[in-house]
């Protein structure tokens, strides 16, 4: 079993409820990490074998900068959804950062898990 870990993925998005938040993009940074069976691929160095973190970086950037968001929870559990769209992943771990949501804050944070 291998764990990748896309660190600190800056975006910006539509997230909040007010009306300013509706109508400017804010930043948010995305963190990833998953697990999938990596024998084939560490023993081959196949990448066919391998799950391609690129092409789900491109899905998760494509997906939060196209997108708008209520809450935080509702962005990182459509993150993680789309991780595990990925049969090979067996588990994974999202957590997204809303920088200055909050006075004397560096940022305020969801994380949400899952596994097969």
């Amino acid at each position: 079993m291998v764990t990748i870990r896309i660190k600190n993925l800056r975006l910006r998005t539509y997230i909040g409820f007010n009306d300013e938040e509706m109508r400017k993009r804010q930043d948010v940074v995305v963190n990833v990490r998953f697990s999938y069976e990596a024998d084939e691929a560490a023993e081959t160095d196949d990448v066919k074998y391998a799950v391609n973190y690129r092409t789900i970086t491109k899905e998760i950037i494509a997906f939060v900068e196209d997108g708008r968001f209520m809450l935080l929870e509702r962005l990182a559990a459509d993150v993680l959804d789309l991780v595990m769209r990925h049969e090979t992943i067996s588990s994974a771990e999202v957590e997204v950062d809303k920088p200055n949501a909050l006075r004397f804050s560096d940022s305020v944070s969801a994380v949400l898990r899952a596994q097969r």
